[in-house]
Order: C-alpha cells, then structure tokens, then sequence
C-alpha cells in the first residue's frame, strides 16, 4: 500500500538545543552555585537519561500530567546532579531550567526541516510527530514555526507509552485511520525509531546526520532531504 502519512520524531530529527545541553546545564547552575564543567554534565545526562524510566504514564488522569511531567524530569535532573550534592538550591535551580527548555529560543530546527515539511504537506501526505517528550513540545514547534505542519503531535507523556513501545505507534494511527504500512516513521534512534516503527509495521527510516550509526537493515539518511527516494520505494 501506498505511504499516506510520515510520522516524526522531535529531538534530533526535527529539533536540536540551541547550545549543548551539558553548556546550559552548566550556565544555569553557576548561577546557583554550583560549577560543574559542561562535558562531566553532558556525559551524566547521557547516562541518567538513558537509565530513566519511559516518560510515560499510563491510566494517568489528564490533570495530572503536568505535575507527572515536571516530577519526571526533576528526578532526572537531580539523579544528574548527585555527584555535586549538597546543592542547596536546587528546587530554583530546576525550576529555571524547566522553564528555560520550554522556550523556542532554547531549540533550533534543522536547517532542512520546512522545506522537506512544505514539500511532504504539497504531496498530500498527513504529517504527525511521535515523540517521547513532554508537553512543552508543542509550544517549542509551534514558536519554532514547524508546529502549523503537522495535524497531530502525540507525545509519550500523554499517549501513555513510549517509542520503541508499539502503542505509541498505533495510537498515531487510530487518529487517523490508518493502517501500519501507509506510514513511515522518520527518527534519530536505532532502538526507539527505526526497529520501533518496523516492529510496528511501519516502514522505518534512521536519521544518522553524523554517520556514525552502525550499519543497519532498514534505510538510512544523512539529512531529511533524503527521505523522498525511500518514500517512492
């Protein structure tokens, strides 16, 4: 069957931070007293992040998952900051760091990114984002102009499962009525994006802007230009 929809993920495919996030980190911290260098908070987010728990919460009641959200995250962020305890500030520390990523000017989009959406939406296809995010999303694609395309933004927090999770692809498929195979899935993880979507029935497409993926089965891009050819295929 034909592709009908391309579903994206958010964070390094369609969006990156404006500074690393190890940098920010580190600048909002100083200001509560607290130095750490950039690369030692980088490498603890990394590995922090990747330890989480999905950023999701099924059953959970609509009204909750705001607090559930930011609840998430400070448990993060202060997991990050242990190896620096005491660090006597933290609730304000965290506070305006939360709200510093909620900005648009926080983020930049890939310089690829409206011209390979404009092209997609004139090609008649629906245009979704799946992501393991948390609500600021959608104000952060929406300030960043790249919102406007996309007729739905399911995010993991609220969808109730996370990517590689198969629930999450399927939800964005039952808002629109469609089947696995008349959508593409475009995303920046191995794990999460490409073998969740196939996993899925999807067809699954791997953004590697560096190159530095391992050879994979499934296709494979260096920007979102690329993804046109495997589209047709």
């Amino acid at each position: 069957m034909a592709i009908k929809a391309v579903f994206f993920d958010a964070a390094g495919t369609l969006i990156k931070p404006a500074r690393r996030v190890g940098d920010s980190y580190a600048v909002v911290a100083k200001k509560f007293g607290v130095a750490v260098s950039p690369p030692q908070l980088s490498e603890r987010f990394r590995v922090c992040f990747d330890a989480s728990a999905p950023l999701a919460f099924p059953g959970a009641p609509a009204t909750a998952i705001d607090r559930l959200e930011r609840d998430w995250w400070k448990r993060l962020v202060r997991k990050i900051f242990e190896p620096w305890e005491p660090f006597e500030r933290f609730d304000d520390y965290f506070t305006e760091l939360f709200d510093y990523f909620a900005r648009p000017d926080a983020w930049a989009l890939f310089p690829e990114v409206l011209e390979t959406l404009s092209t997609l939406r004139r090609r008649g296809l629906i245009l979704s984002v799946i992501s393991n995010f948390d609500s600021r999303l959608i104000g952060i694609l929406n300030g960043l102009g790249a919102g406007q395309w996309f007729d739905e933004i399911v995010i993991s927090s609220r969808a109730g499962h996370a990517k590689p999770d198969r629930r999450i692809f399927a939800a964005a498929l039952a808002r629109h009525g469609l089947e696995p195979n008349n959508a593409a899935h475009i995303g920046d993880s191995e794990e999460n994006d490409l073998c969740g979507a196939n996993d899925a029935g999807l067809k699954g497409i791997l953004v590697d802007r560096d190159g530095e993926c391992l050879p994979t089965t499934g296709p494979r891009v260096t920007n979102l230009k690329e993804i046109f050819a495997h589209l047709d295929d």
